[in-house]
């Protein structure tokens, strides 16, 4: 489902390598002020996706839209604002922070100079050290502030900290989100930190083998996706229990002799209750999940494809 006066629109999005079927047919929206996090495995379809919203490749269908401005035909004007940090940021190696922000200065419609400097003084980015003397972290903190100077109103991060160790994941992280509650930005993030995008977005998009199999607010996924134990009643068999288990939308089950482990997708009170009634069940528990744990079983099993 998309909104079409939403920052951001993906509306029926198809893209093809020469046969390979990379995106099929995915629609979306991202409402201002939202951060959505696009997830999914590699070769799932996420690059080609925001390819496309980025206005770098042209559609097999649908269209992209960035601001009401169509990303492909329009994209020169919609690129003054929108902020970009891709997955390798394309900062000159021979340029430090200084020389980075003058530049851009001359360039950008809009550019806070001030903003720039105080960024990279909090996360610790020396300002006269070229680019290829930073660390990997230093250089994404210093591709993040230049974007961030732009006082951009959409802001697309793909997978912001791919390859970072826990300490510089944290922060990165813990930096950005203050960034966006006080700028109201509107966001889109690929990444494959599951743990630290779990406080931060509002709304999840998981693609699997180019499709869109789940599009729903956080607190929703939180919410319906459970972890459920149970043992079977003597005398019911494994398939016969699966039939019982199905109105609770099973996406994973394992047994174990007559004991029960799996992760359910509907478990809304009426339909446990109604469940924990059977005569063919007892012992039934429930436990929340994080988000780590609902996206391995939900795309656990997929092969990717394209990317």
């Amino acid at each position: 489902m998309t909104t079409t006066d939403s920052p951001m629109v993906v509306d029926g999005l198809s893209v093809r390598y020469g046969r390979t079927i990379a995106v099929d047919d995915v629609s979306f929206s991202v409402a201002r002020g939202e951060v959505y996090a696009l997830l999914g495995r590699n070769g799932a379809g996420k690059s080609s996706t925001i390819s496309c919203l980025v206005g770098q490749r042209k559609a097999a269908a649908g269209e992209c839209r960035l601001l009401g401005l169509d990303a492909w035909k329009q994209r020169r004007r919609a690129m003054q604002r929108v902020g970009i940090v891709p997955e390798t940021p394309d900062i000159p190696p021979g340029a430090c922070a200084m020389e980075l922000g003058r530049f851009l200065g001359r360039v950008r419609p809009v550019f806070d100079h001030s903003d720039f400097a105080r960024r990279l003084e909090r996360v610790g980015v020396p300002q006269r050290t070229p680019a290829k003397s930073l660390s990997k972290g230093q250089r994404r903190q210093l591709a993040l502030a230049a974007v961030l100077a732009a006082t951009p109103e959409v802001l697309i991060l793909d997978d912001p900290t791919l390859g970072l160790d826990a300490v510089v994941r944290r922060t990165l992280l813990e930096e950005l989100v203050g960034e966006l509650a006080d700028r109201g930005t509107t966001v889109l993030v690929t990444t494959h930190d599951l743990t630290g995008i779990e406080g931060i977005a509002d709304r999840v998009g998981i693609m699997t083998r180019g499709r869109l199999g789940l599009d729903e607010p956080m607190a929703s996924i939180k919410d319906r996706f459970r972890r459920l134990r149970c043992i079977r009643t003597d005398g019911t068999t494994a398939d016969d229990f699966e039939k019982t288990l199905a109105p609770l939308a099973p996406v994973q089950v394992h047994h174990a002799g007559v004991g029960v482990d799996a992760i359910v997708g509907r478990a809304d009170e009426r339909a446990v209750a109604q469940f924990r009634d059977r005569t063919d069940v007892r012992e039934v528990e429930l436990e929340p999940l994080p988000l780590e744990e609902i996206f391995v079983a939900l795309c656990g099993a997929d092969e990717g494809g394209a990317s």
